[in-house]
């Protein structure tokens, strides 16, 4: 059979290689966005995979390019946000679970949505520590392992393909150290590939379009709904997918969350929800409620206990209860998860908390870093009202273009920070910055140096800073 991956920019140089492996399969590859390394290319052709472009199609008839297909024909495997002139057989996330699902044989949990997958993943890998487990986030594949946290490759995408990357990583460690990896814990873009015990939709903050606006991010997240228990915060699953035709069918396997508040006040519906809440800086205490929550087991859990974790405002909290309900839904023991995120202090390059020294002063300020590549307006209101709550605050807000695919709305963004009435000191800096100043009020300030934006902001008085940043954060390792 003919099988044609496209898109090697995004991990189909990984899958076209799998398919290499294969017999019966003939392999091309397609570099839609011509990013493919010389080197890469020598491996694929060493592979015997032929590399071609758009004209390839040409070479067949759009009959024999059906949604079906007989074995002299031509199978295409591409990304689900990929737009093709031409109908897609199987998507990448497909393809990782053709070829993984014989090949991992521990659970599995699963993480997807619009924010929050990477401290997610960052709270879940506290909870299962203590069974060596294999971490695949967007600050890299790590395995935890007697304790200690073993680095196996960093800047690593989080396509579906980099699941077979991280396991082949893993195993290779566990040949050479005699480790055993107890679980799997996978971020994910756009997606699930239906491997996952548990698969996890954190939210759907901002129903962003794909496919040059012929789909959006629920669709392609709705993958997620082929593992086993799905869990999916409460609004998203009544908003978005009870709208779906099959949703009678896909709730009998999800469990939500939600954030008791007095703006929602079905949050009580949910499987798991947070309630007697005492945010703090450092850490938020809060009471858990379950209700008729379905494990992996077949088991049906209604209880409550009380949990301390970090999580200075809403959203984070919101991230909280998405390991919570992933943990239970896995059948993990309660005191096992209150443990795990009791050890959780914040993530680096996600949120986190520090203590700068002014420049010239001896004088400390507070700065809580959002730094994200994702960061979106929905993510800004909250962290901004988050810190509207502390003395003599300031935002710091700026960041880099080119960073994910989805970019941010620099108009809603500027109305709503000249709405705020000088509640807040704000200071812009970056590209991201300097473009949104002649979208601003007079008054907010611009610096084109993050550290020297944060600086200015304590010497104008600031005691509490919130810098919110577009980036990852590997490339303001030089700060």
């Amino acid at each position: 059979m003919k099988v044609l991956v496209v898109d090697t920019t995004h991990g189909g140089a990984i899958l076209a290689s799998e398919f290499s492996k294969k017999q019966d399969f003939e392999v091309f590859a397609w570099d839609i966005y011509h990013t493919l390394p010389c080197e890469v290319k020598s491996s694929l052709k060493s592979q015997k995979i032929q590399l071609v472009d758009e004209t390839f199609f040409d070479d067949f008839t759009q009959g024999k390019l059906s949604s079906s297909f007989k074995n002299d024909e031509l199978m295409v495997v591409a990304p689900i946000h990929c737009n093709l002139p031409h109908p897609i057989h199987m998507t990448h996330h497909q393809a990782v679970h053709y070829f993984m699902k014989d090949r991992i044989s521990v659970p599995v949990i699963e993480v997807t949505g619009v924010k929050g997958k990477t401290s997610v993943v960052a709270m879940l890998k506290e909870i299962y520590r203590e069974k060596t487990p294999l971490i695949l986030s967007s600050l890299g594949v790590e395995v935890v392992a007697d304790d200690e946290e073993i680095n196996l490759q960093r800047n690593i995408s989080i396509t579906p393909a980099s699941i077979i990357t991280a396991w082949e990583l893993a195993e290779e460690l566990s040949t050479a150290e005699n480790y055993n990896i107890g679980i799997c814990i996978f971020e994910s873009s756009l997606g699930g590939t239906g491997l996952a015990d548990v698969g996890v939709i954190t939210n759907i903050a901002e129903d962003y379009s794909i496919c040059q606006g012929k789909s959006c991010a629920s669709k392609a997240k709705k993958q997620m709904f082929q593992s086993e228990i799905v869990v999916c915060d409460y609004d998203s699953c009544q908003k978005i997918y009870s709208k779906d035709s099959d949703f009678h069918t896909l709730n009998q396997k999800t469990n939500t969350y939600s954030v008791e508040k007095k703006s929602n006040v079905f949050a009580f519906k949910s499987n798991v929800f947070a309630f007697n809440i005492n945010y703090g800086l450092f850490e938020t205490s809060f009471q858990v409620r379950v209700r008729d929550l379905k494990t992996i087991h077949g088991k049906i859990i209604n209880t409550s206990f009380e949990c301390s974790t970090f999580a200075p405002a809403e959203h984070h909290l919101e991230n909280a209860l998405s390991a919570v309900c992933s943990s239970l839904s896995m059948g993990t023991p309660i005191k096992t998860i209150i443990r795990g995120l009791k050890s959780f202090k914040g993530l680096p390059g996600r949120t986190s908390i520090k203590n700068n020294y002014l420049s010239g002063e001896n004088r400390k300020v507070r700065v809580i870093e959002e730094i994200n590549p994702g960061i979106n307006v929905t993510a800004v209101k909250k962290a901004v009202n988050m810190i509207k709550e502390y003395e003599n605050p300031a935002l710091v807000m700026g960041g880099s273009y080119g960073v994910t695919c989805e970019e941010i709305d620099e108009n809603s963004l500027s109305d709503f920070l000249n709405g705020m009435d000088n509640e807040i000191l704000i200071i812009l800096t970056g590209e991201l910055g300097k473009s949104m100043m002649g979208k601003m009020k007079d008054g907010v300030l611009y610096h084109s140096q993050i550290d020297s934006a944060v600086d200015m902001a304590g010497k104008c008085g600031a005691k509490n800073i919130l810098l919110i940043f577009r980036s990852n954060y590997s490339d303001l390792g030089r700060r």
